[in-house]
């Protein structure tokens, strides 16, 4: 009896870890017939607001929100104060109806709202509109931040990066990371466009960021991630400086009103322009090498011209490789 009475006790331990495993949701997501708007209005009526939560089967990052995320009972206890959280997968056909009635697959319903990467989570007020967009994962706390700025209205009142700023900071070094191909001040990213006739990648970031520091210690050094960078002009806006600088397009503005004004709010954020100054693809979040890698090689092979869904050009990127005998890590 004792050893049937610990064998039960094990198997509720393990359960809800397995759940938290899965890249699909967690047991109190809502189960929706998928009508968007009727969604809004029920979490208008309850005093919260949706949450739609992209995600694609054998996804790392989804995994990692699932379990690094949602697993901690706070935030869990904090998303279902303030959200209805619907899962929809990128390749499913299960039938959406969008705000304009519209009604779709999954997939198609993704491609409309622009979801290039997962987890993509995108959190609409009372009237359907975008109050906050995450592309990509991010950790914890700065997670955290977002359900507040989200859930206390505060859109409204100021933008996410300043909020971000005060709200989730994080031990990390206190200067800008340095690299020799980082492109030297003053920046004149329109002539050098011109002169160069290379594609261009703009890299927002800013001191006291962990993710920053990450990447430059772990990501850029890579053999492929390095030689991929020597296909790009590589810019570096320090999100909290004034300092002008003359945009891909040809303006003159402070580079922390020209970030905020394309809509980046946190670090570190890659935007990709073309040769004519054409943004044409940007990388946001937490990102491993592997996929930093492949995002330069997306853009730098005019995949993207040919392929707009990214995370198909992962999948057959990891695939060839994988026959050639290659190990594909991840999330190494």
């Amino acid at each position: 009896m004792r050893n049937i009475l610990l064998a039960l006790l094990t198997l509720l331990t393990i359960v809800p870890a397995l759940a938290a495993e899965g890249e699909e949701g967690m047991p109190w997501f809502k189960e929706s017939f998928l009508d968007i708007r009727e969604d809004i209005a029920e979490a208008k009526k309850a005093g919260r607001r949706l949450m739609l939560y992209f995600h694609q089967d054998g996804c790392p990052y989804c995994t990692k929100l699932i379990r690094d995320n949602f697993g901690q009972k706070a935030i869990a206890d904090k998303t279902r104060k303030h959200f209805d959280v619907i899962a929809l997968n990128i390749w499913g056909d299960r039938e959406v109806t969008d705000l304009a009635g519209k009604t779709m697959p999954e997939k198609a319903f993704a491609k409309a709202m622009k979801v290039q990467f997962t987890p993509t989570l995108v959190m609409l007020d009372e009237q359907g509109n975008v109050a906050l967009r995450l592309n990509g994962y991010l950790q914890p706390h700065k997670f955290e931040a977002a359900l507040d700025f989200v859930g206390r209205r505060l859109e409204r009142k100021q933008n996410f990066a300043d909020y971000l700023e005060k709200h989730a900071r994080e031990p990390a070094s206190p200067t800008l990371n340095e690299e020799p191909w980082l492109l030297a001040a003053p920046l004149k990213l329109a002539d050098t466009l011109k002169r160069n006739g290379k594609p261009m990648i703009v890299l927002f970031e800013q001191k006291d960021c962990a993710a920053c520091d990450e990447m430059h210690l772990e990501a850029f050094p890579r053999p492929e991630v390095k030689e991929a960078l020597g296909k790009f002009d590589v810019a570096r806006i320090d999100m909290a400086s004034r300092e002008p600088v003359q945009t891909p397009g040809g303006k003159a503005l402070p580079g922390r009103d020209w970030a905020l004004g394309i809509g980046v709010f946190y670090t570190p954020s890659l935007v990709f322009f073309d040769k004519a100054g054409k943004e044409v693809f940007r990388v946001e979040g937490y990102l491993r090498p592997f996929h930093l890698g492949s995002s330069l090689d997306y853009v730098a092979s005019g995949a993207y011209r040919e392929q707009p869904e990214f995370q198909r050009f992962i999948e057959a990127r990891a695939a060839a490789r994988r026959a050639k005998g290659e190990r594909v890590e991840l999330m190494k």
